[in-house]
């Protein structure tokens, strides 16, 4: 079923109302990657299409769950969360993404499992000030680590930056754009952070500010410091992976 515009309790942004959404609720950036994965649920019970947010609720394993797909940054997932809180009563979230790892011992395609994040985004701070921690809840960080290792994918639990944008605040210099600070990758690599995406930190800052639970699990798709890339046709079987990952995590959590 899609948004009807009349239905004045409908989220402005998600289109969902009270009873769309499961409380275990997997959070994507990519719509298509969504679609993909809801078709290896054992029944759809619903579908919701509202801008760039796409959330499909069904049964995975014998047990309600739903998938999001979000778009892209902090603010799109700060719009999720927000309207999910007046929808949806103590979600467990987790995110299952793609992203660049920065620890040269992280391989093409390794999963990352992140337990804090460096907030370089700015969405968190008009919530919390700039010294509040941005970390995953431990119980979905075990539940990550553990569907991982019983599958045999390659796993790391690292600590995780999260960038406001994907050309300049992640150090690409690209012709006519070029970056303030070009050495971004190399500094965060000085200390200790393992992977970049564009989410992770306001997904955690906001989820504490509920007391909700909350994790993110991404794929490799390049390695910034060798300038390796997963090839185009790779990248589906790998996403999935990551999911896969995500749902059984999540049915594991009670």
């Amino acid at each position: 079923m899609s948004q009807h515009t009349g239905d004045t309790d409908r989220q402005y942004h998600i289109g969902l109302s009270r009873g769309d959404a499961a409380q275990k609720i997997l959070l994507a950036g990519d719509p298509e990657r969504v679609r993909r994965n809801a078709a290896r649920l054992d029944r759809i019970d619903g579908e919701w299409s509202c801008r760039e947010f796409l959330t499909i609720t069904g049964e995975w394993r014998g047990e309600q769950v739903s998938l999001m797909a979000t778009g892209i940054g902090a603010s799109n997932i700060e719009i999720a969360m927000v309207e999910l809180a007046a929808v949806v009563d103590d979600p467990i979230l987790i995110r299952a993404g793609s992203c660049g790892g920065i620890d040269p011992a992280i391989a093409l395609g390794d999963l990352v499992v992140s337990w804090g994040a460096v907030r370089m985004e700015n969405t968190s701070t008009t919530y919390v000030p700039e010294g509040y921690p941005a970390v995953a809840h431990p119980d979905v960080i075990q539940a990550l680590l553990g569907q991982a290792r019983e599958k045999q994918y390659p796993v790391h639990l690292g600590i995780t930056a999260t960038a406001p944008g994907f050309y300049g605040a992640q150090g690409r210099n690209e012709h006519g754009f070029p970056p303030r600070h070009p050495e971004v990758i190399a500094e965060l690599a000085r200390i200790g952070v393992a992977n970049m995406e564009m989410e992770a930190s306001a997904l955690f800052t906001l989820a504490s500010l509920r007391g909700w639970r909350a994790g993110c699990v991404c794929t490799v798709f390049g390695r910034r410091h060798h300038d390796e890339f997963v090839p185009h046709a790779e990248k589906p079987a790998l996403e999935d992976r990551c999911v896969e990952v995500a749902l059984d995590a999540l049915l594991s959590l009670q």
